[in-house]
């Protein structure tokens, strides 16, 4: 039996309310099948030649589809992220393969430095890992894969392990990343929100002073057009912010570089409410997390929300407040529960009014605001269309009662899946693959959307329609 037949083969005794074809050549075993191309043996690369190593965000989607399939495998892809986790609770959006040659991606673990320069703050010994974070999709992700299959994390121990590490990661970003003093989390670096080049980050990025061009060579250019990338002005301001993170021993509080990011926070607030319910699996009470999670809502309507625009905006902690660029970013917050129907009404009419055209002229969610100066299809995250942002949308829509615009989401984000082949990201027009293909998150959140028939997976923090009690046995983002 080939990796791929073992990946999808299920007990006798399994039934499921819905099991996607996984005749040959069907999106469902495709997308499989790209997961399997990608499997390292411990965990799941973006794609094989752009993103060699582990990404942090990456994995909790990855996880997040693969409980359809291999439970077994979903928690495993979890803990080896974890496993990476540094002593301050910190978890690095990238964990190094050592088997991986230097020159194959940059940055690479020798600009990094973490054991040595991450001493202090923590840094593993026997893992090299970058030294920045990205958004804290993974409790949302734990509490998922353990409702893919409660008996086997039940039985391993999946979240009495992690809820420590979890509940750490969050401490960490509640108490060393509230840099405004308004309770909101701040990104030190583009990288670490994970939309790299959004328009956003144009002005506060504007004060930083390039590092030079011949003091960092960048392998993504020989994966994709340049056209395609961010340009080498924003990578040398990435490079020199990166540079002075980690030669001050990335300590928190120094950060010339401080924006507090709606997406990032809701990522964050959507997990806490996930905690809770993993305390309360555990036995524990959840209701402290809980009112966290609502002290955290009120603190992004309080600070991110702009009425006028009916969309969340970004605050640059170093300039004059709210940065003026409407982005997919202040739009994810829609998957929150709690929000008033003012704030819900208006991020709907922002999705489907002139800026997104969500439902109309683009196929899926823009990532920046077609009106905009700044608006490029095809410039990474400055107006193509990202899946798994497309996939938030359509769980916050669910989530809200708008069932008609969540289903027609659904099926915008599967066809063009299926027809881009799993592409990294797309033209929000036409759904034009650009960037890799075949790629992880992609395949994975196709996944998701193919065992959701009826919408079960939106019900906050989720239960999940199909379980599988076999386990797999096989082998710029910053």
């Amino acid at each position: 039996m080939d990796r791929t037949a073992q990946l999808i083969a299920r007990p006798a005794e399994y039934t499921a309310v819905y099991d996607p074809t996984t005749a040959a050549g069907s999106v469902h075993l495709r997308a499989i099948e790209v997961l399997d191309g990608n499997w390292t043996g411990t965990s799941t690369v973006p794609s094989r030649g752009l993103y060699p190593h582990q990404w942090s965000w990456d994995s909790a989607f990855i996880a997040i589809g693969l409980r359809h399939v291999s439970p077994r495998r979903a928690q495993t892809e979890l803990e080896t992220l974890l496993d990476a986790q540094w002593g301050d609770g910190r978890i690095p959006h990238i964990v190094f393969n050592p088997s991986v040659p230097l020159d194959a991606y940059f940055p690479s673990p020798d600009f990094w430095r973490s054991s040595t320069a991450g001493r202090a703050a923590g840094a593993p010994r026997t893992v090299q890992t970058s030294g920045i974070v990205q958004p804290p999709v993974h409790a949302l992700a734990a509490w998922l894969v353990h409702r893919a299959d409660p008996g086997l994390s039940r039985a391993r121990g999946f979240l009495a392990r992690v809820y420590p590490r979890l509940a750490a990661w969050h401490r960490y970003l509640l108490h060393r990343r509230d840099l405004g003093g308004g309770g909101l989390v701040s990104v030190v670096h583009p990288w670490e929100q994970g939309m790299d080049n959004a328009p956003s980050w144009d002005a506060p990025l504007a004060r930083i002073a390039p590092a030079p061009a011949r003091s960092f060579r960048r392998a993504d250019l020989a994966h994709g057009a340049p056209e395609d990338r961010p340009t080498d002005l924003d990578y040398g301001r990435y490079v020199r912010l990166a540079t002075d993170y980690r030669d001050g021993e990335y300590t928190d509080g120094r950060a010339s570089f401080a924006v507090e990011d709606p997406a990032f926070n809701a990522l964050l607030i959507a997990s806490e409410h996930a905690l809770a319910r993993i305390a309360e699996e555990l036995g524990a009470t959840g209701t402290a997390r809980r009112a966290r999670a609502q002290r955290l809502t009120a603190a992004l309507v309080d600070r991110l929300w702009d009425p006028a625009e009916g969309l969340f905006l970004c605050r640059d902690l170093h300039g004059d407040g709210l940065i003026r660029e409407r982005g997919v970013s202040g739009l994810v917050p829609l998957l929150l529960p709690g929000l008033s129907r003012e704030v819900v009404s208006g991020l709907v009419r922002a999705l489907r009014g002139p800026h997104f055209q969500v439902g109309s002229a683009t196929r899926l969610v823009p990532s920046h605001d077609l009106l905009g100066e700044a608006f490029d299809p095809h410039r990474y995250w400055r107006g193509p269309a990202w899946f798994n942002t497309s996939w938030l949308v359509e769980r916050g829509l669910r989530l809200h009662g708008e069932g008609a615009y969540a289903d027609a989401l659904r099926e915008a984000v599967l066809d063009v899946a299926d027809t881009s082949n799993f592409a990294e990201y797309v033209d929000p027009y036409t759904g034009e693959a650009c960037g890799a293909t075949g790629f992880s998150w992609t395949a994975a959140l196709t996944l998701d959307l193919l065992h959701d028939t009826h919408g079960t997976h939106h019900v906050p923090h989720g239960t999940a329609i199909a379980r599988d009690d076999s386990s797999f046995k096989g082998g710029d983002r910053g």
